[in-house]
């Protein structure tokens, strides 16, 4: 009789582990990259935080390396994201053109991309792009500028015309100029590489050239920060007006404090979120949209208390 109810008891536990087992293969734990142009910009440092928190809370990891705006050290690390074994990809491109090799090198890998602030030259290379409404960013610093200066001027900008998403911050400035744009001269376009330490000599030496500029435009914060400290250092803080587009709270400070006079913000709180939740849709095989646009808008003197200076909007 004992003998029975052992035996029993065996294909029952059995039958149970062939019921758990299926289920518990189910369940599976994801692991991400994460590239951005530079980890040297506080906006990708959010971005890269506020993803990390989402997909560790969900018990999965996130691969994250800093390509130091170096698109070769950009693609050679994606390579070693696909040797590692990632799931899905969350890229910023240095270059929006020369990432292509790369995108193929991911494809060929079957693995998803999800494209984030800088869209790809190749959308149909990613699964969405989630990006700020950049030229209405650009286009809202370019409003105020004619606002400010109705009577034009002259205006030097701080570009990086291998990004997508700059290209259009510039496009969409010039837009905001509306009917005023023809009496604007720009005396210089150079590239700023968004960063301050590259961003001040040239500033400088625009100043130099041209000490009767009336504004600078640029298009990110530490840019903008860079142009600042330029202007600051010739004595002009009074005479040259200063813009970028981020939103940062290092820019927001600033405004408060007298010193860049706007930026068309963005958030990038809210773009981390949407791609994390495009990311999980994509591995889930669900349907996501291929272009995602997050609002932009003019943070200034007017209303900076609005948005605060101790974090990001």
């Amino acid at each position: 009789m004992k003998k029975r109810i052992s035996v029993s008891l065996v294909l029952v536990l059995a039958s149970l582990f062939a019921v758990l087992l299926p289920v518990a293969a189910e369940k599976e734990s994801y692991k991400f990259g994460f590239t951005s142009a530079t980890m040297n910009n506080p906006f990708f440092t959010t971005i890269e935080s506020t993803i990390r928190e989402a997909v560790e809370k969900n018990g999965d990891t996130l691969v994250a390396l800093d390509p130091k705006s170096d698109i070769a050290t950009q693609i050679s690390q994606l390579e070693d994201m696909i040797n590692q074994g990632v799931d899905l990809v969350f890229l910023c491109p240095i270059d929006s053109e020369g990432i292509q090799p790369a995108l193929d090198m991911l494809k060929e890998a079957g693995i998803p991309v999800v494209n984030y602030d800088t869209d790809v030259t190749d959308p149909e290379s990613v699964e969405t792009i989630i990006v700020s409404n950049n030229e209405y960013a650009g286009e809202v610093v370019g409003q105020a500028l004619a606002e400010k200066f109705p009577e034009g001027g002259k205006i030097a900008i701080l570009d990086a015309p291998y990004a997508e998403a700059c290209v259009q911050r510039v496009n969409g400035f010039f837009k905001g100029l509306g009917d005023l744009k023809d009496k604007f001269e720009v005396v210089a376009q150079q590239n700023g590489k968004g960063d301050i330490g590259e961003s001040l000599p040239i500033a400088e030496s625009i100043l130099q050239a041209n000490p009767d500029l009336d504004a600078f435009f640029c298009i990110n914060d530490p840019s903008a920060l860079g142009a600042l400290s330029a202007v600051q250092g010739s004595g002009l803080e009074a005479q040259v007006a200063v813009y970028g587009v981020d939103g940062s709270p290092d820019a927001k400070k600033s405004i408060k404090e007298g010193g860049l006079t706007g930026t068309g913000a963005q958030s990038p709180v809210n773009i981390a979120q949407k791609a994390v939740e495009a990311a999980y849709q994509i591995l889930n095989g669900d349907q996501v949209e291929k272009l995602i646009k997050v609002p932009t808008f003019l943070i200034d003197s007017e209303n900076v208390d609005e948005y605060g200076v101790d974090g990001w909007q």
